[in-house]
C-alpha cells in the first residue's frame, strides 16, 4: 500500500517508520525545510531509542522516503495520515486546530482517486466529521473516507508500542475504508493483536479518556504520597499493595514531582473544554488539572525545606529535566515549574540530564549545565533527582556525598531508599510519600 504521512513531528515520524517497516510505501511529508533536509540525510530530529536505526533500514530498502511535496505525497495514496500538532490553545484550553484543519484542505487538492483520511492527531470529539466537510469543501468531486485512528505511544518505547500494541483503535464509518484500514494493520492482524473498530466519536472519545484517566492515576498516588508523609506510612509499600489488586494495577502508580509531557497535559485540559462545551463538566478531570499543578509547587517546598528554609545562595544539582527517562522532550516538564523557581529564588542551579540540553538550553536559562552527575554535585548543597534516567540509578553515592558542601538529597522519584543514602553520608534525605 501507500501511504502518505503529513507532519513529521513525534508521532508522525516513529507511525511512518513503523508503517514502512509493515511492508508499506510511506512518504513522510513537512513544511520545515531543515527538517526534510536532515530526514533525507539520515538524521532524526528526536531521541527516541532505535528509531534512527529502524529508519535507515526502511530508507534503504526503498520503501520510506520525506518530501515538501504534499501533492507528491498523496497523489495514489491510499490512505493519508493527517499527524500534526494539535497544542493547547491559549487562552481557553481548547485543541488548536489549525495544523489540522490545513492539512484536510491541502490534501483535498492533491487526492487523485478514492482515499482513506485519517486523522491520527489527537483531536476534539466532532473533529474528524470536521475534517469529511472542509474536504468536500475544498474539493466536491474527491473520493473519500475519514477514519480516526488516535495513537498511544510513549516516548522512549514508541517503536514497541507500535509493534506490539495493547490494542489498535479504528473508528470508521464504512466498510470500504474499514477494509483500507484492515489492509495497513494486516501485519498486526496477523499476530493477533486486538484491532478495535467503532464511529468516528467513540474513537476520538478513547483517546481523550484513556489519557485522563492514566493522568488521574498518576494524581491519585501524588496526592496519596502526600498524605503517607504525614501519617508515617511509605507510598511505594501502598502502591505495591493496591497494584496487586488486578481491578487496580500496578502500572502509573509511582510517586513523584507530577506528570507532564506532550500527551498529558493538553489532553486533560482539552477534556475538559470538551465538557464544558457540552454541559457535562468533566470534574474529576478538571481535579487532576489542579491537583498536578499543586503537586509541583510542593516539590518546590521540599526542595526548599532540605536547605533549611533558605536557597538563596545555595548550589543546587538537579538530575533530570526532561519529562521523562528515554526522550529529549521538555513539554511540561516538573523542571519547568521547579528549576526557574530555584533560579527566581536566588540559588545556583547545576542540571545534569542525557538528553535535555537540546531543548533545556533555551526552556531554563541561568542554569549551568554539566557532564554527568559527578561534575554537576561538585561543591553543591543540594542533590535533586528529577528524572529517574538510568544514569542515575546506581550513582556512587559515597563519592557524591565527598563531593558536595553539604550532602543532602531530594529523592522525587523515590530511586533510592533513605537507609542507603544516609549510610553513603549524606546528612539528610527527603523522598515522596515516605
Amino acid at each position: 500500500m501507500k501511504i502518505a504521512m503529513i507532519g513529521t513531528g513525534y508521532v508522525g515520524l516513529v507511525s511512518g517508520v513503523c508503517f514502512s517497516d509493515f511492508g508499506h510505501e510511506v512518504v513522510c511529508v513537512d513544511k520545515n525545510p531543515d527538517k526534510i533536509d536532515k530526514l533525507k540525510a539520515g538524521e532524526v530530529p528526536i531521541f527516541e531509542p532505535g528509531l534512527e536505526a529502524l529508519m535507515a533500514k526502511n530508507v534503504a530498502a526503498g520503501r520510506l522516503s520525506f518530501t515538501l511535496d504534499m501533492a507528491e505525497a498523496v497523489a495514489g495514496a491510499d490512505a493519508v495520515f493527517i499527524a500534526v500538532g494539535t497544542p493547547t490553545r491559549r487562552g481557553d484550553g481548547h485543541a488548536d486546530l489549525t495544523y489540522v484543519m490545513g492539512a484536510a484542505a491541502e490534501i483535498a487538492g492533491a487526492m487523485t482517486g478514492y482515499t482513506v483520511v485519517v486523522t491520527k492527531s489527537t483531536v476534539p470529539v466532532g473533529t474528524n466529521r470536521d475534517v469529511a466537510r472542509a474536504i468536500k469543501k475544498a474539493n466536491p468531486q474527491a473520493q473519500f473516507d475519514v477514519a480516526s485512528n488516535p495513537e498511544f505511544l510513549r516516548e522512549g518505547a514508541a517503536i514497541d508500542d507500535f509493534m506490539r500494541p495493547d490494542r489498535v483503535v479504528v473508528g470508521v464509518e464504512s466498510n470500504k475504508a474499514r477494509k483500507v484500514m484492515a489492509d495497513v494493520y494486516k501485519p498486526l492482524f496477523l499476530r493477533e493483536f486486538p484491532i478495535v473498530y467503532t464511529g468516528l466519536e467513540s474513537a476520538e472519545m478513547i483517546k481523550y479518556a484513556a489519557n485522563a484517566f492514566l493522568a488521574t492515576k498518576i494524581t491519585f498516588i501524588n496526592e496519596i504520597a502526600s498524605l503517607c508523609e504525614k501519617v508515617g506510612a511509605d507510598v511505594k509499600d501502598v502502591a505495591k499493595g493496591m497494584g496487586m489488586d488486578g481491578r487496580i494495577g500496578n502500572k502509573f502508580l509511582h510517586a513523584g514531582p507530577g506528570y507532564g509531557g506532550s500527551c498529558f497535559p493538553k489532553d486533560t485540559k482539552a477534556l475538559a473544554r470538551i465538557g464544558q462545551d457540552h454541559a457535562v463538566p468533566m470534574q474529576i478531570t478538571e481535579t487532576v488539572i489542579k491537583v498536578n499543578e499543586e503537586i509541583k509547587r510542593r516539590m518546590l517546598d521540599k526542595i526548599v525545606d532540605l536547605c533549611d528554609g533558605q536557597i538563596n545562595g545555595k548550589t543546587i544539582a538537579v538530575l533530570g529535566v526532561t519529562f521523562k527517562p528515554n526522550t529529549d522532550d521538555m513539554r511540561d516538564a516538573p523542571s519547568l515549574t521547579i528549576v526557574p523557581a530555584l533560579v527566581g529564588g536566588g540559588a545556583k542551579v547545576k542540571v545534569c540530564d542525557p538528553q535535555g540540553a537540546r531543548e533545556g538550553e533555551a526552556l531554563l536559562p541561568g542554569v549551568k549545565w554539566a557532564e554527568n552527575a559527578y561534575q554537576a554535585t561538585q561543591g553543591a548543597d543540594a542533590l535533586v533527582i528529577l528524572t529517574e534516567w538510568n544514569e542515575f540509578r546506581a550513582l556512587d553515592l559515597g563519592k557524591i556525598a565527598r563531593k558536595m558542601a553539604h550532602p543532602r538529597m531530594a529523592d522525587l522519584r523515590n530511586i533510592y531508599s533513605q537507609a542507603e543514602v544516609l549510610e553513603a553520608g549524606f546528612e539528610s534525605y527527603a523522598g515522596v510519600g515516605r
